[in-house]
Parts: structure tokens; C-alpha cells; sequence
């Protein structure tokens, strides 16, 4: 299995995993959030991205208002760079979006470690489920992201999952 706390595997993947491995690298983007225990998720890292994919990191605060000012010193600057708050399943989030070269950034901050993120969880997930099945399910998820589906929503489509697809995910068993 992958090891998806260290980005290097990318520099040995498809052309857009070298690419986002290049520029993460050469803005130091992990680096600069180290404090955060940043982790690269979705659907980059697993190779079910879309053209318009972009980079999402996950990040543990403890501290919401210093993380928003650290991100802010470090981003603000970035084109387009956005960033907000919201209440995400009864949890404090924060979200800051850029892009740097090629990319779209998108930074998601909550006081829970980041192993523990959804975001994290669901990508270990998908990534077991795309490798008990074959590539032909791996295009199918593609192809109904292409269509506009989330990633999590095309799972559920794939694999008969109701109700909160979100959570089923979570519970999957392969």
C-alpha cells in the first residue's frame, strides 16, 4: 500500500502526480504547514482525478485563529486565494483556496489530527476499493466525475451504497 504521509510516491506516478509532486516541492507547500501535520488527499494522490482536480491538503489546528493567520501570511498572496470558515458535521473548519502555478490549492484545517480527517479517511478507503477491483471501475469513477458527480457520491453509485454515502464509505468493508 501506498505511503500517503510522504508525497514522494507522486514523483514516480502518472504526468500530473510528477506535476503536483514538482510544484509542492518547489513552492515548499507542505513544508510552510508543517506545524499542521499536513497531509495531501482526494483524488490526485489515488489517480482518479479530472482535469480540473485540485490539490487538497488536510491540516490539524489547535488553535483556529492562529492557523487562520498563519495561512494567511503564508497564501494570502497566491492568486485567488479565498479563505473561510464553516461548521462541517458539528466541527469548526476552515478552508483556504489558491492556486500556484498549474494548481489549485485547497487547504482544509479542523482541530481533529489529520490521520483522523474524513477527507484522509475516505482517500485510504477509495484507494483499497480501486485496488480489489479493476481498472475498468477506476475509469467508470473517472467518467462520472467528468459528468459532475463527487468523488464520494460516484463510490456510492458504483458499489450500491444508501443513505449517507459519506458515512457508508466510511464503513465500507472490502
Amino acid at each position: 500500500m501506498t505511503d500517503f504521509k510522504n508525497i514522494a510516491y507522486l514523483k514516480t506516478g502518472n504526468q500530473k502526480q510528477q506535476l503536483a509532486f514538482e510544484v509542492l516541492t518547489k513552492h515548499k507547500v507542505l513544508e510552510k504547514l508543517v506545524d499542521f501535520d499536513p497531509l495531501l488527499v482526494g483524488t490526485i494522490p489515488i489517480n482518479i482525478d479530472i482535469e480540473n482536480s485540485d490539490l487538497d491538503i488536510v491540516c490539524y489546528w489547535k488553535n483556529k485563529l492562529d492557523f487562520i493567520e498563519r495561512i494567511k501570511q503564508l497564501f494570502e498572496k497566491e492568486t485567488h486565494f479565498t479563505i473561510r470558515e464553516f461548521v462541517i458535521d458539528d466541527k469548526e473548519s476552515v478552508i483556504a483556496n489558491f492556486f500556484i502555478d498549474v494548481f489549485e490549492i485547497e487547504i482544509f484545517g479542523q482541530n481533529i489530527p489529520t490521520e483522523l480527517q474524513n477527507g484522509y479517511k475516505h482517500m485510504i478507503i477509495e484507494d483499497k476499493i480501486l485496488h480489489s477491483k479493476d481498472e475498468s471501475f477506476r475509469l467508470e469513477i473517472i467518467k462520472l466525475k467528468e459528468k459532475g458527480i463527487k468523488t464520494e457520491p460516484a463510490f456510492g453509485l458504483l458499489l450500491g451504497l444508501k443513505g449517507n454515502i459519506y458515512q457508508e464509505l466510511l464503513d465500507f468493508k472490502i
